[in-house]
C-alpha cells in the first residue's frame, strides 16, 4: 500500500512537472492547457487590467468559446504605458465599442504558435500580416529571436512569454497594447 502512495505521488509530481515544461508560468500561475482563455488569464496576477477589461467590452464568452484564438495578451504594466486616464476612460461602458476594438485587435482568429508566427514572418521576407478579429493588421517581425509586432499606428510590443497554450488556443504575453486606426 505504501508504495501504491508513493507511485500515485511521483505520478503526479510528473505531471504537474509536464505541465509546468510544456506550459510557461504566468503572473505567478500555472496556465493549464486544459482550460480556456479566460479561465488561465484570471489566475495571472500580471493580467488583472486585462481581464477587467475583457469583462467590461462583455468579451468573456467569446473568449471561452472553442475558438481556436491567437491572444497577444498585454501585462498591466503594458496597460501602465498608455497616457494617464486611458484605462479608467476604456473601462467606462460608455466607451465600450472602443474598448471592444481594442482588445479585439490583439486577437487573430485560429492558432498561431511563435513557430507558425517565425514561419510566417520568414515566408514574408521578414515581416507577416496579421489579420484581427476587429478587423485590423498586425505586422509581425523579428528583433534578434523576438517577434514584434507592429500596430496600425507605428506602436510596436515584443513578445516576452510565447507559446502559453489553452483549451481554445493560444497566449502570447506582450509588453505593450496595441492599437487600432
Amino acid at each position: 500500500m505504501k508504495k501504491l502512495a508513493y507511485l500515485l505521488l511521483a505520478v503526479a509530481m510528473v505531471g504537474t512537472a509536464v505541465i509546468a515544461r510544456d506550459n510557461p508560468m504566468v503572473g505567478g500561475a500555472p496556465m493549464l492547457p486544459t482550460k480556456d482563455i479566460v479561465s488561465n488569464a484570471v489566475n495571472s496576477a500580471d493580467h488583472t487590467t486585462l481581464v477587467a477589461a475583457v469583462k467590461a467590452a462583455g468579451l468573456v464568452e467569446t473568449l471561452q468559446s472553442p475558438g481556436p484564438f491567437t491572444v497577444f495578451a498585454p501585462t498591466n504594466e503594458a496597460f501602465a504605458k498608455l497616457p494617464a486616464g486611458t484605462v479608467d476612460t476604456l473601462l467606462k461602458p460608455e466607451n465600450k465599442e472602443t474598448l471592444t476594438k481594442i482588445l479585439t485587435y490583439h486577437v487573430v482568429a485560429g492558432k498561431m504558435s511563435s513557430k507558425d508566427l517565425w514561419k510566417a514572418i520568414k515566408a514574408g521576407n521578414g515581416s507577416a500580416t496579421l489579420k484581427t478579429v476587429s478587423g485590423g493588421t498586425l505586422t509581425a517581425s523579428l528583433q534578434g529571436k523576438t517577434i514584434v509586432l507592429t500596430d496600425e499606428k507605428g506602436g510596436m510590443s515584443r513578445v516576452t512569454i510565447a507559446d502559453v497554450n489553452q483549451s481554445n488556443g493560444v497566449i502570447h504575453v506582450v509588453d505593450s497594447v496595441l492599437l487600432p486606426n
